[in-house]
């Protein structure tokens, strides 16, 4: 027995109605384009605590070190020679740059490796702002390569380098990336639709909401910073949002668009399906933008502000995505004809995808056979992926953040070979307390080979700490935590710096994940008993999407540790991927719940499972490889967090689509029937909404 043909609501018939589809689909777009073209992303200056933990050490050192009046840092001039040694006759040479790069007059000596192959130079640099700081290295590197003695190489790292090189691997990259998004949808939407026409209009949709998105979020987010809240955001905050809105927006298009071909077979006027298919797919799109939007604000309660930032902005880009698909788009398409399908074109009559007997129902009545085998299987090949987590760890070294490594990173790696390791980046102390004090005690600390005054102003100085031991070491882990100990007593003193920063840093994002995590879960478990309005299923499909996000972490920690040779996931890895994969995973699930809720009113919870599989395997594989594709797209960025968590969103999303939910949830619902649904009677109740509705 069909489903009961679907009567409009208001919000429909506005939507797709002959006198209305034209305004709601034009003024939207053009209210879009007003705010693209004047008004622009909001605009703030970085901060050195945005990605430091709020309460930390470091963090307050950051702080401390901020107000200092001046904004100076130090860059570290290397010059090395592959063979041989430095001549006695070159050394005045290097002196002489290294003085004319020099802000002030003071001198800046040349110290030779005592093995003869490396020499550097400490210079000072003063600039505005980051981006005059980048101009500042820039030019210092163009300048010391162009009066390089022959067969010297040089190369700039040090604190001021760093930080520049940090800024500079962003350029361009957020264009890349939107480039290489919308190219990844254009073909996969080709693909889908087999359709030279019809991909043009969710992609301009969608593409539009990208751009109103970022800018709204940005402005959201600045106001939210106006008002006294600790949030920040940067390029790569941009970069997640777009990739999100991009995957996101086209997973409901896709859905949205399945059914409106689905009910063009039942319907003869097109305003009339579109209204049937909206009907229909509202409540589906809606409980999954409202998962989404409830599990990325979870990240509120991040100690780190970038992360509170992502959390916010990904929340906004979510509510103005499905605003797009559920307005815009079907009022776009309700002023078009069955033509955008061309070359195939839905007929009247045709019949509806639940009643075929595709790839997708074939599997279904394969699971149906032997449901407990199925479940089981599903169960243990899920198990064994996701073993892999039993090794995991996190935290990754300086040198590894990179996926092409800045000359920075690579030239304090080579600086290491003949200096201490800790002269690329010291550590740092900040204080208000008597720096001779600090000096002594700090002095008498195993594993610190000196410390130095590099700024005083208002009261406050910043000693430089050189460790001795190896940059991200235990010995070096050890000698920040002892120095910390052993400055505990001094008045307003703090130790900062790369090695503070990453013990923190990891404190935190275990903190993080014991306090955000359950309440992903939680929030995500909430919005599934009240969109289905039942106990067991809710259980099943978070219990789901918890196996397949193991064993997503499994896999990507054998990937990156195997072939692509990491040591270690970054820190905040674990919690952004179970962010993205719960939230997003659990989409798939509720479009074939949702819709096998709908088949069980008349045909009962498992044969309406099967029919539910029928109908949507196709837009749901569709969708999920999709967004695999475009989660995968941010290793376009240069940060290999990003690419780490692409890389694990893409796993554990295709493993979603293509077993649990084409296997797992089916063989659940064959097992369990109607008691499925519990303590909600669908097949009972169904019947009575299917005759309301008609």
């Amino acid at each position: 027995m069909p489903s009961a043909p679907a009567r409009p609501g208001p919000f429909a018939r506005v939507v797709t109605g002959r006198s209305t589809a034209w305004v709601v689909a034009l003024l939207p777009l053009l209210m879009a384009g007003v705010v693209l073209g004047l008004v622009g992303e909001a605009e703030r200056e970085r901060l050195p605590t945005d990605s430091l933990p709020t309460g930390y050490d470091s963090t307050a050192a950051a702080a401390l070190r901020d107000q200092l009046p001046d904004d100076a840092s130090a860059a570290i001039i290397l010059w090395t020679v592959e063979d041989g040694e430095l001549g006695r006759d070159q050394l005045p040479v290097l002196t002489e740059q290294a003085q004319e790069l020099a802000d002030g007059g003071d001198e800046v000596p040349v110290v030779p490796a005592e093995d003869g192959t490396a020499a550097i130079a400490i210079v000072p640099v003063e600039f505005v702002d980051n981006n005059d700081n980048a101009d500042r290295i820039a030019e210092m590197r163009e300048t010391l390569r162009d009066g390089a003695p022959d067969g010297v190489e040089v190369r700039v790292t040090g604190p001021a380098a760093i930080q520049a090189d940090l800024a500079g691997v962003f350029d361009g990259a957020n264009l890349r990336l939107l480039l290489v998004t919308a190219s990844v949808v254009t073909v996969l939407l080709v693909v889908t639709y087999r359709s030279p026409i019809l991909w043009f209009f969710p992609l301009l949709v969608v593409g539009v909401a990208d751009r109103t998105a970022a800018i709204a979020a940005t402005h959201v987010l600045k106001g939210l910073e106006d008002l006294g809240l600790t949030v920040a955001w940067d390029e790569s905050t941009i970069g997640i949002l777009s990739v999100l809105v991009f995957g996101a927006g086209t997973n409901y298009a896709l859905l949205l668009i399945s059914r409106f071909r689905d009910e063009l077979g039942s319907h003869e006027h097109v305003r009339e399906a579109m209204a049937s298919a909206l009907r229909r797919t509202l409540e589906p799109v809606l409980a999954s933008a409202t998962t989404v939007v409830l599990g990325v604000l979870a990240l509120v309660l991040s100690l780190i502000p970038a992360t509170r930032g992502l959390g916010i902005a990904c929340a906004v880009g979510i509510i103005i995505a499905a605003f797009a698909i559920l307005v815009v788009l079907p009022a776009v398409l309700s002023c078009t004809g069955r033509w955008v399908f061309w070359p195939r074109v839905p007929r009247e009559g045709q019949p509806a995808l639940a009643d075929g007997r595709g790839a997708w129902r074939r599997i279904g009545d394969t699971v149906a056979r032997r449901p407990s085998v199925a479940l089981l299987g599903t169960i243990v090949v899920l198990g064994a992926l996701a073993s892999g987590t039993l090794s995991i760890s996190t935290g990754l070294d300086r040198s590894e953040q990179f996926l092409d490594e800045p000359e920075a990173i690579t030239a304090a790696e080579r600086l290491a070979d003949s200096f201490p390791a800790g002269t690329s980046d010291p550590s740092s102390i900040v204080t208000r307390a008597d720096a001779r004090d600090v000096v002594a005690a700090a002095e008498q600390v195993e594993g610190v080979g000196s410390v130095r005054p590099s700024a005083q102003a208002e009261g406050i100085t910043q000693l430089d700490v050189v460790l001795s031991a190896e940059p991200s070491s235990p010995e070096a882990e050890q000698a920040v935590v002892d120095l910390r100990e052993a400055l505990a007593d001094f008045e307003d003193t703090h130790v900062g710096g790369a090695e503070a920063e990453a013990i923190d840093e990891r404190d935190a994002t275990g903190r993080d994940r014991l306090v955000v995590m359950p309440l992903i879960l939680g929030l995500v478990f909430v919005a599934l008993i009240i969109l289905l309005r039942s106990l067991v299923a809710p259980v099943v499909l978070a219990l789901a999407v918890v196996l397949s996000y193991a064993a997503a972490m499994g896999v990507g920690w054998w990937v990156f540790t195997g072939p692509l040779g990491f040591t270690a996931l970054d820190s905040s890895v674990p919690l952004l991927s179970f962010l993205f994969l719960v939230a997003l995973g659990v989409d798939y699930s509720i479009f074939l719940v949702t819709r096998a809720r709908e088949e069980a009113a008349g045909f009962g919870t498992r044969e309406g499972i099967l029919r539910a599989l029928a109908a949507t395997g196709g837009v749901i594989t569709s969708a999920g490889i999709l967004l695999a594709a475009v989660f995968a797209v941010l290793g376009v960025l240069p940060l290999v967090v990003l690419a780490q968590v692409g890389t694990i969103i893409c796993i554990g999303v295709l493993l979603d689509t293509l077993i649990v939910r084409t296997i797992l949830v089916p063989a659940v619902a064959r097992l369990l029937g109607e008691t499925f649904w519990w303590p909600r009677r669908v097949h009972e109740t169904g019947k009575h909404a299917a005759r309301a509705d008609a």
